[in-house]
């Protein structure tokens, strides 16, 4: 018995140690009462900051505690709680001092030069450490607004009738017991010098057998407060911690505290030009290694994100380590409300008060938080990293812990909610197929419907250009509840203007489930444009529309068969290696004359090999396949192709090689940038039909207005359809695309600069009979200006040519183009 109780008492006085007490507190100023966001508290080692509502919540281990609170042009506060009950904190407002703001760049200055002693991801060699990450979307019940409103809605004939709202109280009834959605994952993370990987070892989502795995990858913060480009919600901004960006910052020093017994500076900062353009938050400054002890980082706009890291010394190695990270999303305020399809969505503007005089929305009070725990760090011990190349890799066995793996975590963070959020939404996705319904959806998004085991391809459905008319059809592939590892595709269409049918039969099967590995064979009696540009490795992207298509009437018929093989084995690369046989008729009148011989039909034989290669991307390995998790620039693409003469009969011999960089940059203030080069060079007897057209896309028609068609996207849009051939090119595509102009609350067009060049040469132009062209060798060069998204997706866009491809006429060098760009209601 004596021994039942001492047992007892020693665990009564652990569970004392470690209970978790969570203080909820409002900071507002105390002579305009409006809230407070962005303000440091410090309680004991703990640290936070409010959001943009002026609230904050910290988790103590012991009550009573005093709270020491900082916010830029205030004074300094301290309030004591010695309950968990919510308090309201006034602060008085002071202005800042020179000599605070000039003591923030000094520590500023010193944090930059002694980030690489300070930096675990530079200093250590190898570094490993388990972390735990839970990640809900929920709302506070205390916060939600419960009441039963009446409200009036129009029947199909336009007469009013009543209807009783109780939203808000069931709203409030859930919250109290379950969040809207959860989602864990165990991980652990890797360095080996310059590599540094995610290896998750567990993951489940509430509702889900399977998790959607790019929302488990998805990275909300960076790991590192040390980096130079700080990223939130796959958005990276210039961060004060930047040698090249501190002078973008207004800084100044708030308080100086102790955290773990060190002495720490509280720097707040903010972006000079704008606070909704960039990083805002506070830096808990280390006075005697100027390392990093703790961090705030924010993001303001329609939403209010912030990201919070604490750390734990270790004074062995003389470094901070992380220890816990926190990542809040919640509504922020803007002037205007939003629309998005259809829904409208309220907001406070910035100078609200803190008591909503609107009615509340259940979005004003809904928010997500993602909370991450790391634990047993090993330091400049052996790591041995397994497949270097892949950022993120989630293990076969992660998606299928049974539930006692999971209690082991609830134990060790608990949370109170999380039992129920699981047994409610496993039982209503299964009872509304919710699973199966996601997995439509994204088969949908891809251009497919799926049918059992087969996915009807909606790209095969229809479509139109100016050689078929209308061209209908049906294809599709074999999906994964058919075989793994042996898939079937096949279409068929007819064109109602050439009264043709096309088809194609294919199979592969896959021989490397790491590296997505798989080799096939195919037949096709197809179509294709001349002269035109294609890498076989590009994907064929899904599109409601393609506007370029619609204008070309010059085809040739290819009836091949091809024998290939695609894997992803080479790191960061995807790859198609064939070798395909094919009798070439052209549609057009046309010969090629070679060796005193005139072809207007031939065979080739071509081996190809056509490579995507991302070296600036992070790309994740699940359970089904890899994945470009980040993607990032420049990406480039190579092809080479030999036509080999007297193989399966093949006429001619020759050589391609094809070239493509693509480059683009997101800028904060929305503006994009981007650079597109494309280059060719082709040698031997080459064909009119395999050579290169520039990709016009302007009508031979003899007025403006008849040549106003739908722009393309990296087309030339002056230069009319074959009017240029080349043996070798090169083109270069320049775009500047600004943030929306708000005109009023529908019309925000989107407007953007371009200017594309393209030159090129033409070897043996005699050998091509039938059909007239010229040559780029002097150059071609247009401008012009778009206006996408005036109305409801639709814009319009202007280009003028001009140089010493010039036309004479100067109608002839105007090109006025139709844009649409698909408009969610954004």
């Amino acid at each position: 018995m004596q021994k039942i109780c001492f047992t007892l008492f020693f665990w009564l006085l652990f569970f004392s140690a470690s209970a978790q007490h969570q203080l909820r507190g409002l900071i507002i100023d105390a002579e305009t009462e409006r809230a407070v966001g962005g303000a440091s508290v410090v309680a004991g080692n703990r640290i936070t900051a409010t959001d943009i509502n002026g609230y904050f919540e910290i988790q103590v281990q012991e009550l009573p505690i005093v709270i020491r609170v900082g916010a830029a042009g205030y004074q300094l506060q301290e309030c004591r709680f010695s309950d968990v009950y919510s308090k309201q904190i006034k602060l008085l407002p002071q202005p800042n001092t020179p000599q605070a703001a000039a003591l923030a760049g000094d520590y500023l200055q010193k944090i930059i030069a002694n980030k690489r002693n300070n930096d675990p991801l530079k200093k250590l060699q190898t570094f490993e450490i388990e972390a735990y990450n839970r990640v809900v979307v929920t709302a506070n019940a205390a916060d939600v607004d419960a009441k039963i409103d009446t409200i009036y809605k129009r029947n199909w004939w336009g007469r009013k009738r009543m209807e009783i709202d109780s939203s808000s109280v069931k709203f409030k009834t859930m919250v109290q017991k379950q969040h809207l959605f959860e989602a864990e994952k165990v991980s652990k993370f890797q360095l080996n010098k310059d590599i540094f990987k995610e290896t998750i070892t567990a993951a489940r989502m509430s509702g889900l057998q399977t998790p959607i795995y790019e929302l488990v990858a998805f990275r909300l913060q960076s790991f590192s407060v040390y980096e130079s480009a700080f990223e939130m919600l796959q958005t990276r901004y210039l961060s004060p911690l930047n040698e090249e960006a501190v002078g973008l910052f207004h800084a100044v020093v708030l308080d100086t505290v102790r955290l773990g017994g060190r002495s720490v500076a509280v720097i707040h900062f903010e972006n000079k030009k704008s606070i909704k353009k960039g990083l805002s938050g506070i830096l808990y400054c280390d006075l005697e290694n100027y390392a990093i002890a703790a961090a705030v980082f924010r993001v303001q706009g329609v939403l209010d994100v912030t990201a919070r890291y604490e750390f734990t010394y270790d004074t062995d190695n003389q470094l901070y380590l992380i220890s816990e990270k926190e990542f809040k999303v919640i509504k922020g305020k803007n002037d205007r409300d939003i629309s998005i399809l259809g829904e409208t969505f309220q907001f406070d503007p910035e100078d609200s008060p803190i008591y909503r005089t609107r009615k509340q929305q259940l979005t004003d009070i809904t928010y997500l938080i993602s909370k991450t725990y790391y634990e047993e760090p090993k330091l400049n011990k052996e790591v041995s990293i397994r497949k270097e190349s892949i950022a993120l890799q989630i293990n076969d066995a992660a998606v299928n812990r049974p539930a006692s793996y999971w209690e082991t975590y609830m134990q060790r963070y608990p949370d109170e909610k999380s039992l129920e959020t699981y047994r409610k939404l496993d039982s209503l996705v299964r009872a509304e197929r919710i699973e199966s319904k996601l997995r439509i959806g994204r088969k949908i998004l891809n251009g497919y419907v799926p049918f059992s085991f087969f996915d009807m391809d909606l790209r095969q459905v229809l479509s139109y250009n100016n050689f078929e008319g209308f061209r209908v059809g049906m294809g599709g592939v074999t999906n994964e509840r058919l075989s793994r590892i042996l898939k079937f595709d096949a279409y068929y269409a007819f064109g109602t203007k050439d009264q043709t049918a096309k088809f194609s039969l294919g199979g592969a099967l896959r021989i490397g489930k790491f590296s997505n590995s798989w080799v096939g064979l195919s037949f096709a009696d197809d179509i294709r444009e001349i002269a035109s540009t294609s890498f076989t490795i590009d994907k064929r992207i899904f599109k409601l529309y393609d506007p370029r298509p619609i204008n070309i009437s010059t085809f040739y018929n290819y009836r091949s068969v091809r024998a290939y093989a695609e894997t992803k084995i080479i790191p960061k690369t995807e790859s198609i290696w064939q070798f395909q046989r094919m009798d070439v008729t052209p549609l057009f009148n046309y010969v090629f004359s070679y060796n005193e011989r005139l072809y207007d039909n031939f065979t080739l034989s071509m081996w190809q090999t056509s490579i995507q290669w991302n070296p600036f991307s992070d790309f994740m390995q699940t359970p089904t396949g890899r994945v470009e998790i980040y993607k990032r620039y420049p990406r480039f693409t190579f092809q080479l192709t030999k036509s080999l003469r007297n193989v399966f009969g093949s006429d001619f011999d020759f050589q391609k090689l094809d070239v493509r960089v693509d480059y683009q940059k997101k800028f904060i203030g929305g503006e994009r940038f981007s650079v597109l080069l494309e280059a060719g060079m082709a040698s031997g007897a080459v064909p009119l039909t395999h050579l290169y057209n520039t990709s016009p896309n302007n009508l031979t028609k003899d007025r403006l207005l008849q040549r106003i068609t739908i722009a393309g996207n990296n087309s030339f849009e002056t230069m009319y359809f074959n009017e240029f051939f080349s043996t070798s090119y090169a083109a270069l595509h320049l775009k500047h695309g600004f943030k929306p102009l708000q005109i009023s609350g529908k019309i925000k067009p989107l407007i953007v600069l371009v200017t594309r060049a393209a030159v090129g040469t033409m070897r043996n132009p005699d050998r091509h009979v039938g059909i007239p062209f010229k040559t780029l060798d002097k150059g071609f060069l247009e401008s012009g200006l778009e206006l996408n998204k005036i109305y409801s997706g639709f814009g319009l866009t202007a280009f003028y040519r001009y140089g010493p491809n010039q036309l004479p006429r100067l109608e002839d060098n105007i090109a006025i183009k139709l844009s649409f760009m698909l408009n969610l209601g954004f």
